[in-house]
């Protein structure tokens, strides 16, 4: 499924395409996908790949296409501090991504019935929290992972804001799916081959929506055990206790962060990001053509007159100055962009503390 745009270049590319296919539409989608770089999620063999508009697959692991991805991010229509639940959860990439709009506050769990894949996914985010000057811009909600079959969660114990389920619902199972949810809550997943959003208005009441036509995987039937039982899967704690030292390490961040855009806005902007490569103009040169047809000699030299030899100087002059322009735009093109100063980073680390306090506020982050 996909192929809905071009491919990019790079990440920021393959959402500059998203976005003038109307696919991202909001500004806070836009800001979650350009923050995580979907290529970091694949394996490095398979890394060429990661910005076309394609599902990719490799074993259990598995990426929807960037089109289908920004359906279901804009019909989440996510906030920070609400509940979510991931059904399938996979490389963790989506997780990861609402994440950063939930805020430290929200709840973001997913349940992935292969343990290989949770095994990826964390050390995906892991990666993500050590490396990505991301995690620095955004208020963070870390994704909780747990193995199983997302149809063995007993729905009476846990309700959530937000549901998405990555693969292929049966009929028979559209109701299970809509208990997940609170009453306000929205439910996205693939049923009856098209991309549903599911809003829950009352105890009993809902509201559908079809969005665009897909092709998923069906869900995988649970296997009943000896007993004749299925297995439950326990789902994480809706809300931990929050120690008061995570607490003050939120709150400082959060302040520190006010004080850098309140710094942004009065020296008149935001500080840029690293410059990006131009593309290269293409110029059409006077050429001398040759015909040959029944052996024959058809010169065609595209010259100008006599007459116009001033004029034909002038735009020599143009066109010498353009390509040394050019060679000037290859010459940066072959330098590497400056990245953009992380800001947050600076400023705990210009802070009168300890080292050992600085490194907590940075999460331990060395980069």
């Amino acid at each position: 499924m996909g192929g809905a745009v071009s491919a990019g270049e790079d990440n920021d590319e393959l959402i500059d395409n998203l976005k003038e296919a109307h696919y991202i539409r909001s500004e806070l989608v836009e800001q979650a996908f350009r923050a995580i770089d979907r290529a970091d999620y694949y394996l490095e063999e398979f890394r060429d790949n990661a910005y076309k508009d394609l599902a990719w697959r490799h074993g259990n692991i598995h990426l929807s296409a960037p089109c289908i991805y920004s359906e279901v991010m804009e019909a989440l229509d996510l906030q920070p501090g609400l509940s979510f639940l991931n059904l399938g959860s996979g490389t963790g990439y989506l997780s990861t991504m609402v994440g950063l709009i939930l805020g430290p506050f929200g709840v973001n769990h997913g349940v992935e019935l292969h343990a290989d894949v949770i095994e990826y996914a964390y050390q995906k985010l892991d990666f993500f929290i050590k490396t990505s000057d991301s995690f620095d811009k955004f208020e963070f909600c870390e994704p909780s992972f747990v193995v199983g079959n997302c149809l063995e969660i007993t729905p009476e114990t846990r309700q959530y804001d937000r549901v998405y389920c990555g693969a292929g619902v049966q009929k028979e199972h559209e109701d299970y799916m809509r208990n997940l949810l609170k009453v306000g809550g929205i439910l996205v997943l693939p049923l009856e081959e098209k991309l549903t959003k599911i809003t829950r208005t009352g105890y009993n009441t809902w509201e559908t929506k079809k969005i665009i036509a897909v092709s998923f995987a069906p869900l995988v039937q649970p296997k009943n055990r000896d007993n004749g039982k299925s297995k439950v899967v326990p789902l994480p704690a809706m809300f931990e206790v929050r120690t008061l030292q995570d607490l003050a390490r939120i709150s400082i961040r959060h302040t520190l962060k006010k004080i850098i855009n309140q710094d942004k806005a009065k020296s008149g902007g935001a500080a840029k990001s690293g410059p990006r490569f131009k593309r290269r103009r293409v110029h059409r040169r006077r050429v001398d053509s040759v015909l040959l047809t029944n052996k024959h000699v058809f010169v065609s030299r595209m010259i100008p007159n006599p007459m116009d030899d001033n004029n034909n100087c002038d735009e020599i002059e143009e066109e010498r100055a353009e390509e040394d322009e050019d060679e000037e735009e290859r010459e940066q093109g072959d330098l590497k962009p400056e990245p953009p100063i992380n800001l947050l980073r600076e400023k705990i680390l210009s802070l009168p503390l300890p080292e050992p306090l600085k490194m907590y506020l940075l999460y331990y982050r060395e980069k």
